[in-house]
């Protein structure tokens, strides 16, 4: 069974609605199974902690997390066109891996959400493509053979799947964007698998 981590940084929900379709998408690939994991948030006080353990939802994310997994599917909601500092504050903690080589030749993918259009999505995609291609991981996108990509008035895009809430609810994703989503989890897990053998 190939795992394929989801994780995630939500803090109103939309982007833990499209980890939900991302992980559908995973688990519809026979042999393929996401493990869906989020981080915890940071703060500008130096002693404030987080629980080790979250009070609802998923596990936080480890560096074991990413090391057994056969791929790895990153998400954040948009912070002025960059990912959202829990997430990049978890990638800078991955040095180590860095270093071994853990993450290189396994295939990665992004998501993010954002509630204006054009409020920095592809960017957003973007900045969380940059420390994945640091570690070696192969990038994968959502191709235009997808037709929801030609069909969307909401979120989507070739870099991965986004979601704009606009004047939705925040984890109101559109048929269009839950479609992506779970594009982008099909496409990682088999080429995951294709990779194993």
């Amino acid at each position: 069974m190939a795992d394929i981590l989801v994780v995630y940084y939500s803090r109103k929900g939309a982007t833990a609605a499209l980890a939900r379709e991302v992980c559908q998408g995973v688990d519809s690939i026979a042999g393929a199974a996401a493990r869906l994991r989020t981080v915890p948030a940071v703060s500008t006080v130096c002693e404030a902690t987080e629980p080790p353990v979250p009070a609802e939802g998923p596990p936080y994310a480890t560096l074991a997390d990413l090391e057994e997994c056969a791929g790895v599917i990153v998400g954040s909601p948009t912070r002025f066109g960059n990912m959202a500092a829990p997430l990049k504050y978890y990638f800078d903690g991955t040095s180590s891996l860095w270093l071994n080589g853990g993450l290189a030749g396994k295939p990665a993918g992004v998501f993010t959400s954002t509630s204006t259009l054009h409020g920095g999505q592809e960017t957003t995609l973007l900045s969380m493509a940059l420390p994945l291609l640091h570690q070696g991981m192969l990038i994968v996108g959502v191709p235009y053979t997808e037709p929801a990509l030609s069909t969307t008035t909401t979120g989507g895009s070739p870099y991965g799947a986004s979601h704009v809430t606009w004047n939705r609810k925040d984890d109101r994703l559109s048929e269009d964007e839950k479609t992506v989503a779970r594009a982008l989890g099909v496409r990682v897990a088999s080429i995951a698998l294709k990779l194993q053998r």
